[in-house]
């Protein structure tokens, strides 16, 4: 391996003095200017390679080489080793060959949170809780989540060979699973939240989002759905084609969803939602927060630019750097950044990278835990349609803030030990929960203190101490209670339980009112526009939060 990598560092590097020579005058001139940098880095290459303290292969210099050299542009172009190749284009072809089950690790172990239904796994009778303890007679408790999840895909019609530890079971079940193909829905949940709201968790944009939007929006308006929360929480982004697909049902057709803007002219583009009578048009609140970036925000910026939908829970991420992807050899790729988002009012949705610890590991700078989170935008004002003020540089500030509260301290013991996962296991398989309108009995967090202190998980004194918060009692009976319905039901079902008890998700049940009085303004645009600077609903005024000097966020 070690001389084809030697020369793939001296042909990409040196051998693009050639590739100037013929591609023009303007490649030609920068390869004069850079022969001696390059003939620096060959020397450098050969000297760590053959007189470094220890032996390093060629194909680990050449990346670490490449990856310095990416450090120096932005925080978002990234080599990508074939692995990582590999993995962009399955997260982005909806689909891949597996057993069809969601694992992860859990005190060590490779554990399945839940079968998916209708795969081989849920077919076989895979169930939560159940241990993967080796794959191929490999043992799992020495490998990584990644390393497992890979070793339990491959080619379709192929088999792979598990042994699956199982509570009360003495012996491990010995199993040939055949892979076939698992989908990855990007539609994460879609049900009914009340008699009347709709709710839809989408966790990117791959290439079946557009499909599973619209199947999920179908089924909601079937059910009775005249309001939606579309929750886009942790969405870190995908594909701008499928972003711009979607957008047709939530604003107007041939309404603008986003402009990139570049160094070359081919960079400058905008992007129209299609020509379409499946709009909405009913009241809808779109859930953000930290972890939504990129192509997310694309989507909750032309929402809140169009005023069709309030946009509610915390500031976005702010990553509006577009990446295109190029082939390079040994199957290997570079995302290189090459525009930038902007959104239909002209903001900017990219934040401030000239630090990137504070990028990445400070995101609201140096505040005081108790301070309201700062939103570092610029000082340029834009308007909505409705005449609305946003600001841009920042990502995407909510119409309504809303922080998502830390949950009870003291549970961390518990987390770290399964404790809640392993009881909910234990109880379903002796009480066999059949109904979804199940609800924990009168003594149940009470039974789950008992067990604990059966199993040596705590001793009475340290759970008497965490239940002795009420709110930790509330949170234990709800975890416990999601628990036991992924476990019955799925995970749809267990999400149901959680978001009883998630404040962002209650908050927007309660702004449907301005979020409909908002949607009646907007469609009042179409007899013309209104003459107002900036609307105000229920006694509040709707405009798009930015941070003041003091760091604070105007309520």
């Amino acid at each position: 391996m070690s001389k084809p990598w030697r020369n793939l560092a001296i042909v990409l590097f040196a051998g693009s003095l050639v590739f100037g020579g013929t591609a023009g005058e303007k490649l030609l001139a920068l390869s004069d200017e850079s022969e001696a940098q390059i003939q620096l880095y060959t020397e450098m290459l050969h000297l760590a390679h053959e007189s470094y303290g220890a032996e390093v292969p060629y194909k680990n210099l050449v990346y670490a080489s490449i990856q310095g050299m990416l450090r120096g542009l932005d925080p978002h172009t990234s080599f990508l080793t074939p692995e990582a190749y590999d993995n962009m284009r399955e997260r982005q072809q909806g689909s891949f060959y597996g057993l069809g089950i969601l694992v992860s690790k859990r005190s060590g172990e490779l554990t399945v949170i839940s079968p998916i239904e209708g795969t081989p796994a849920w077919r076989l009778g895979l169930r939560a809780g159940d241990v993967i303890s080796t794959i191929e007679g490999e043992p799992t408790n020495t490998m990584t989540l990644d390393e497992a999840v890979r070793k339990l895909k491959g080619p379709k019609d192929t088999q792979v060979n598990v042994h699956i530890t199982r509570r009360g079971l003495k012996e491990p079940l010995k199993l040939a699973i055949t892979r076939a193909e698992i989908p990855q829905n990007t539609v994460r949940y879609a049900y009914m939240m009340t008699p009347e709201t709709g709710y839809i968790r989408l966790t990117d944009f791959s290439r079946s989002t557009t499909r599973e939007v619209k199947e999920a929006l179908d089924k909601l308006e079937g059910e009775g759905m005249k309001q939606l929360i579309l929750d886009l929480r942790s969405n870190g982004g995908g594909l701008l084609d499928q972003t711009v697909a979607v957008s047709r049902f939530f604003v107007p057709e041939r309404s603008s969803i986003v402009e990139t803007r570049g160094r070359l002219r081919d960079s400058h583009q905008s992007f129209l939602s299609d020509e379409s009578d499946e709009m909405l048009d009913i009241p809808l609140v779109v859930l953000v927060n930290n972890g939504t970036a990129s192509a997310a925000e694309i989507l909750a910026g032309a929402i809140q630019d169009h005023d069709v939908g309030l946009v509610v829970g915390e500031p976005t991420w702010g990553k509006g750097l577009v990446q295109t992807v190029y082939n390079l050899s040994y199957g290997t790729g570079i995302a290189l950044t090459t525009a930038k988002y902007y959104t239909p009012s002209g903001r900017l949705i990219q934040r401030d990278y000239s630090s990137y610890y504070d990028y990445y590991y400070n995101h609201f700078g140096d505040d005081d835990e108790e301070d309201t989170p700062e939103v570092a935008l610029d000082s340029l004002e834009y308007q909505t349609d409705l005449g609305r003020k946003v600001y841009g540089g920042g990502g995407i500030a909510p119409d309504e803030l809303v922080e998502m509260p830390d949950g009870p301290i003291g549970l961390q013991p518990l987390f770290a030990e399964n404790a809640f996962f392993e009881f909910a296991v234990d109880y379903h398989a002796r009480e066999k929960i059949a109904e979804e309108s199940w609800q924990p009995p009168e003594g149940f967090v009470d039974e789950f203190r008992q067990w604990t202190v059966d199993e040596e998980i705590l001793t009475g004194e340290e759970i008497d101490e965490i239940l002795a918060d009420e709110q930790a009692r509330d949170f234990t009976r709800r975890q416990i209670h999601s628990d036991i319905f992924t476990a019955a039901f799925g995970t749809e079902a267990a999400h149901q339980v959680v978001a009883r008890g998630d404040v962002q998700i209650q908050a927007a049940l309660d702004l449907f009112g301005p979020a409909g009085e908002l949607l009646a303004m907007r469609q009042e645009l179409k007899d013309g526009p209104l003459d107002i600077p900036v609307p105000t609903i229920g006694g509040r005024t709707l405009q798009g939060q930015r941070g003041s000097e003091e760091g604070e966020l105007p309520e």
